[in-house]
């Protein structure tokens, strides 16, 4: 029967407002596709509707650098004359000599100097505004900092970070995010930490308690700030910053900036050094390609095929919504692969466990949505594979970010159906890679797969190919 329910509003990782959803209820709880019972409607907006990035756009070999950032740095870390139990822990980060972003952001942010940085993903951000926050910190009793994130992982990443630039020196820390206990949260923040890393809803939540008292803070970083615009928390960010004192130090860190992020500079920033070590949209270390579904094969044979071949050694399988990775990772597990997922779905500690078995290479397999695009610092990924195309370039860019870090090369494939490359016809066609040929799917495992896959969906078209297109799938 037909309801109105009521959904909480989250931030990738926890739940924060309610919000009011029209949609189905069907007796087996599954969802099906447009006009059959249990269909939930597209959520508003253009996040869940079909991509129009032309798919030329998903093949570039990978190469040299032209027109790079000099490599050689204009600084050593001991020329920005830090404290010496900073320099220590830099030492034994085993960082040498700063990157490009450290080298051009520390120096100002040392001074006081509002600054927007801009740099590709995997480029030392992180650390461009924690060494010198922490000196400034260590030299200031008094100064506080709140460092506001789009998703959980990457607030749990930067604490790890800054506990082991700031050990021993007893500038505590606390990570604010849904997904997680409040309780807990409000207990440490009772101790009242130098340092609070939260994501914007939890954030507000805590504020509007008042256990965050943002008139005592200083110095203000909103890290991936374009991405807490993607994910809708443009007003919550705009209502923290305007709680802060006039008097403040604003950091601006984000691969891509917006003109809505760009408003947030102006109104929140006073005339902020611009710094920019960007080169290319995408890595030029990251071999990209397609890879075209072709007729008589569905997408899950096509990426088992993939899986199967001994160089996706470790990959990370990108999906569009939550459901769907999830019953992919299902799949791949009961096909054999050792798999795992990460979403908005899963608890704090359950996607702990999930990243914690893939680092450790117990897991060669990630599938997740684009939550885990930003935030996540993992070695040695060899393919990123777009399962299904992302809503945006700006996102394409970040999944694929994560492979080809630093010096390693890496390679990006994308997923296209025929009626997706019936889409960009009138455009040149880009060449792509077909994989394995259709008969090693067509035989033995792949397709009582397939068809193990249907029976699981029942009348569901999320894991047909094809004609289906997106809209049918798993939403």
């Amino acid at each position: 029967m037909a309801y109105y329910s009521q959904s909480r509003r989250t931030d990738g990782q926890g739940s924060f407002r309610k919000t009011s959803s029209y949609s189905q209820k069907a007796s087996s709880g599954n969802t099906f596709g447009r006009g059959q019972r249990g269909y939930s409607p597209r959520p508003r907006g253009n996040r869940f509707a079909s991509s129009s990035i032309n798919i030329s756009r998903f093949v570039k070999k990978a190469g040299p650098v032209a027109g790079a950032v000099e490599s050689t740095p204009e600084h050593a870390f001991a020329d920005f004359k830090l404290d010496p139990q900073l320099s220590k822990a830099i030492t034994a980060k085993g960082y040498h000599i700063p990157t490009p972003i450290q080298d051009k952001s520390i120096g100002h942010i040392l001074q006081g100097i509002d600054i927007v940085g801009i740099a590709n993903t995997g480029t030392g951000k992180t650390a461009a505004f924690l060494i010198p926050l922490i000196n400034r910190m260590l030299a200031d009793s008094k100064m506080r900092v709140l460092i506001m994130v789009p998703t959980r992982e990457l607030a749990i990443q930067i604490e790890e970070e800054y506990r082991a630039l700031s050990y021993g020196m007893r500038m505590y820390s606390v990570v604010c995010v849904g997904g997680m206990s409040m309780g807990f949260q409000i207990k440490n923040l009772k101790y009242g930490p130098r340092v609070i890393i939260g994501t914007a809803g939890r954030l507000k939540d805590l504020i509007e308690r008042r256990f965050i008292n943002l008139t005592t803070f200083q110095t203000v970083v909103l890290d991936e700030a374009d991405r807490m615009l993607d994910m809708g928390f443009i007003n919550d960010m705009r209502l923290i910053l305007g709680k802060m004192p006039a008097q403040r130090h604003t950091i601006f860190f984000s691969a891509t900036i917006s003109r809505e992020i760009e408003g947030l500079i102006s109104q929140f920033s006073k005339e902020p050094v611009r710094i920019s070590v960007k080169t290319q949209d995408t890595a030029e270390n990251v071999d990209q390609d397609i890879v075209h579904v072709t007729e008589g094969r569905t997408k899950l044979e096509t990426l088992t095929s993939l899986l199967s071949q001994p160089d996706f050694k470790k990959v990370l399988v990108f999906g569009q919504t939550k459901h769907g990775v999830e019953k992919l990772s299902q799949l791949l597990v009961e096909k054999g692969f050792k798999a795992e997922s990460i979403h908005g779905n899963k608890n704090h500690s359950r996607r702990q466990s999930a990243l914690r078995l893939f680092k450790q290479n117990h897991a060669n397999i990630l599938v997740a949505t684009d939550v885990a695009a930003r935030g996540l610092d993992i070695s040695g990924i060899s393919h990123v594979i777009n399962y299904d195309i992302p809503a945006t370039y700006d996102d394409y860019v970040h999944r694929i970010g994560r492979t080809g870090r630093g010096k390693e090369k890496g390679k990006a494939l994308t997923l296209i159906e025929r009626h997706q490359a019936r889409s960009t016809s009138s455009h040149s066609a880009p060449r792509s890679f077909h994989g394995p040929s259709s008969s090693s799917t067509r035989s033995g495992g792949g397709r009582s797969y397939s068809s193990g896959a249907k029976r699981s969906y029942g009348r569901s078209s999320s894991w047909r190919s094809g004609s289906q297109g997106s809209r049918g799938r798993y939403r």
